[in-house]
């Protein structure tokens, strides 16, 4: 079974305004300690199933990209995608909305599909052994920059 990891923010702004944010992923960067931010490709300009980009990412002195794929594209509700390296499986990255009284609360999810082979060429890549721990760390770290900057 997959590794799998959530965690769950509630956030003082419109749902449908935080998942535009999310899924301008060019600007991922801006709240993410890991993504750098991503490029559309393939002529796509926006986050729709089907549509790729390419994701840049760095952690102290090593950087990789990754290639992703959005699989969900549910405006105010659900934004996923798959990320790949060299047409490999990586992980889904998935992140869910549900209005509250006062905004939303935003989930963000990460599932493993790495192989035993890559979940090996995890640290020589990316200088990071325990993926899921360093995963969550990232992912508390991302919601709570999606915050200050939602809620501003």
């Amino acid at each position: 079974m997959a590794e799998e990891v959530s965690v769950t923010t509630e956030i003082d702004a419109p749902a449908a305004q935080v998942w535009a944010m999310v899924a301008d992923l060019p600007r991922m960067g801006e709240w993410s300690p890991e993504n750098d931010g991503a490029t559309w490709r393939k002529g796509a300009t926006g986050a729709v199933p089907g549509a790729k980009f390419t994701g840049q990412n760095s952690r102290d002195k090593k950087s990789w990209t990754t290639t992703g794929t959005i699989l969900e594209a549910d405006p105010g509700k659900v934004l996923s995608f798959r990320v790949t390296v060299a047409g490999i499986k990586v992980a889904v990255w998935r992140y869910s909305f549900e209005p509250t009284d006062s905004g939303c609360a935003v989930t963000e999810t990460w599932i493993d599909e790495r192989s035993a082979l890559a979940k090996a060429l995890g640290k020589p890549v990316s200088g990071v052994a325990d993926r899921t721990t360093h995963n969550r760390e990232n992912i508390e770290q991302t919601l709570a920059s999606l915050k200050a900057a939602a809620e501003a």
